[in-house]
């Protein structure tokens, strides 16, 4: 699983044209799903890794609190490119993610863990969707986190 965070000041989601999510201050954490990603621990190290990750200024400007610490809004879009690999030419190849169908299920069972893990603001796209995300990103901070287990 892969996930790129973005700290956020505001996510606005649409699917054809219409407003789908939103959220305030906080995440926008593309999800990528990979074909490794079938054991269910990966979703504990994930939500671990993205609830407790500290992204925001604390009192003195240091970047020293996390997501739960500021009580800010996750908003959650998969995204499979983030599994794609240019290594070699210019068309990426996406060998890496799961197949839809495995996709989409290993990502209702994340976002259930994640809903059950928090009492966050927590709002998603739709699997598998044309969306447009418009977002104003905060630093802007980005971070990647990627982790596998066997």
């Amino acid at each position: 699983m892969k996930f790129l965070i973005q700290r956020v000041k505001s996510v606005e989601l649409y699917i054809d044209e219409a407003l789908f999510s939103e959220t305030g201050a906080g995440y926008l954490v593309y999800v990528g799903i990979s074909k490794f990603d079938l054991n269910p621990k990966i979703d504990e190290i994930m939500i671990s890794k993205l609830l407790n990750q500290r992204l925001f200024e604390d009192s003195e400007g240091k970047i020293n609190l996390s997501i739960q610490d500021v009580k800010g809004d996750i908003m959650v879009v998969s995204n499979f490119t983030l599994y794609g690999d240019a290594k070699k030419g210019t068309r990426p190849s996406f060998t890496d993610a799961a197949k839809p169908d495995e996709a989409k299920e290993i990502y209702k069972r994340f976002m259930n863990n994640l809903i059950r893990s928090t009492d966050l603001n927590i709002q998603q796209g739709q699997f598998q969707a044309m969306m447009q995300v418009k977002s104003i990103n905060d630093g802007p901070i980005n971070l990647i986190i990627h982790k596998e287990i066997e």
